[in-house]
């Protein structure tokens, strides 16, 4: 069977298409969401809702990170060792803000600050060509949008 999207003559992979440029947009809808019910006050519940949003979409896109690696047959481990590590800052954010050694605020704050610090990783894919056009013009506004998102969060007045 042949590659769904095999790399172009240029050696970039495909192209974004609209569809995954709209849903990438619209997949920071949630955190806005999330955003305003952490500081409309209250329990907590907005933070916790932004958190395991922030956690969840970090884990993704180490998980795209492991497919473009997957690509490569021949020099992945790098890339590949590099793919975890948004899953296991995710988990050991977890472990830590459920075991209570850190507060929800340095939580979100410090998701948000490995959302942005991912983009480097994507940069570096997309200089080699191993990520489809339009990829980083979707990825640095949804990683910054994403991080500064869970940051504000994290920065919303404490539970009372």
């Amino acid at each position: 069977m042949s590659d769904v999207n095999p790399p172009t003559n240029d050696g970039q992979a495909g192209q974004v298409g609209p569809v995954a440029r709209t849903l990438g947009f619209a997949g920071l809808l949630p955190q806005f969401a999330t955003l305003w019910f952490a500081w409309r006050g209250g329990d907590g519940f907005g933070q916790l809702l932004a958190f395991v949003y922030a956690a969840v979409i970090l884990s993704f896109l180490g998980g795209m990170w492991w497919a473009f690696a997957m690509r490569r047959g021949p020099g992945q481990g790098v890339l590949v060792a590099i793919s975890v590590v948004p899953s296991l800052v995710a988990f050991f954010l977890t472990v830590a803000l459920a075991m209570n050694m850190i507060s929800g605020r340095t939580a979100l704050i410090s998701l948000g600050v490995a959302v942005i610090a991912s983009l480097p990783v994507d940069q570096r894919l997309f200089r080699t060509g191993e990520v489809p056009r339009g990829w980083i013009a979707l990825r640095v506004p949804l990683s910054v949008g994403l991080g500064v998102l869970t940051i504000l969060a994290g920065l919303a007045p404490p539970p009372q």
